[in-house]
């Protein structure tokens, strides 16, 4: 029996076989991919993404691309097949890519997107940079970026998820940002262009940030090296960081980050919640729910996305059961399940 479906624009022919004992089950998926513009960047095909991700997991995307710079991004998106998907990927941090991978173009921007340049109090830098070296580059300026030393990931996810911590977000220090819609037309986004939420922004669907302003009040460059070295070693003693996990696994019902002062109130904590439904430390497969901080996934060293995002869903469903609290992720989770996962 062959079936032929539309994936994102691709061509695919799936074969199942009918068993003697009945049981009818997909012996062979042929994916036909689309032919695409040819870029200045590097394009390649069948990437294998999980060395790519915090957690180490995931399948293939169909297509992974490294633009040389914007200009080669933004014709490459206006001479891509409309019907072809994009995903913007970041450093992986915020991600788990599911074990059949991504039937999409993955966009991942490269040293040419990483600067920083600092005048005044503004600063400026490329959706790769790292958001702690920015914060690093800030303060040594004296400029006050302090709250993204210690999250994880680029200043292109931070302005998509609207990241913060300790009471500051992105939000309350963005002045603007240059994108390239999926149409390949370079925009300049102003504040007042974008709705920022906790943990989301209204980014036009299919663009990609390459790059933003921001701004913050002057201090003493000590004084803020001093903040960080102090916010550090909070994130070292509460959460695991020397295991492979991606953040923060959902997000606080509170609807706000955690303030990091001592009177933060606690009860609607993504991780209180956890603890009182008795899920800190559970396992499933190779995923685990961290015993230090159980707001945090762990590939414990042979998990598959199916482990990961499988132990999440438990979780959320022992937290309703026992709280009626509908927990949602913060770590985005993309692609398909494996044929033997469905």
């Amino acid at each position: 029996m062959v079936r032929q479906l539309s994936e994102a624009g691709l061509k695919t022919l799936a074969i199942r076989a009918r068993f003697a004992s009945g049981v009818e089950k997909q012996i062979l998926k042929v994916t036909f991919l689309p032919k695409l513009p040819l870029p200045r960047g590097k394009l390649t095909q069948s990437r294998d993404l999980s060395n790519l991700t915090w957690l180490g997991v995931g399948g293939p995307a169909d297509y992974f691309f490294q633009p040389e710079d914007e200009s080669d991004l933004a014709n490459f998106l206006r001479d891509l097949p409309q019907e072809v998907a994009i995903f913007p990927m970041g450093v992986g941090s915020n991600l788990i890519v599911r074990d059949g991978g991504l039937r999409a173009v993955v966009i991942r921007l490269g040293r040419s997107f990483n600067q920083v340049i600092i005048k005044e109090n503004k600063v400026s830098a490329g959706a790769a940079a790292l958001d702690a070296m920015v914060a690093r580059k800030s303060a040594e300026a004296g400029v006050d970026l302090t709250f993204l030393r210690t999250i994880p990931g680029s200043i292109g996810g931070a302005i998509c998820m609207n990241a913060g911590c300790y009471g500051s977000y992105i939000s309350d220090h963005f002045v603007k940002a240059r994108i390239v819609t999926r149409e390949g037309e370079v925009l300049t986004l102003m504040a007042d262009d974008i709705c920022f939420g906790y943990r989301q922004s209204n980014l036009p669907h299919g663009s990609v940030v390459t790059a933003a302003v921001f701004e913050s009040s002057l201090e003493d460059p000590q004084v803020l090296a001093d903040r960080m070295s102090v916010q550090l070693k909070k994130r070292s003693e509460s959460q695991p960081t020397k295991d492979r996990s991606a953040g923060s696994m959902f997000r606080n019902p509170a609807g706000f980050s955690s303030s990091g002062q001592a009177d933060d109130i606690q009860d609607l904590k993504a991780w209180k919640i956890i603890d009182d439904a008795g899920m800190r430390g559970a396992r499933f497969g190779g995923a685990q729910i961290s015993k230090k901080h159980s707001n945090f996934l762990i590939n414990t060293g042979d998990a598959t996305a199916s482990d990961l995002e499988g132990l999440g869903e438990l979780v959320r469903k022992r937290v309703f059961n026992q709280s009626k609290i509908e927990l949602e992720w913060e770590i985005m989770r993309v692609g398909e399940p494996c044929s033997d996962d469905t």
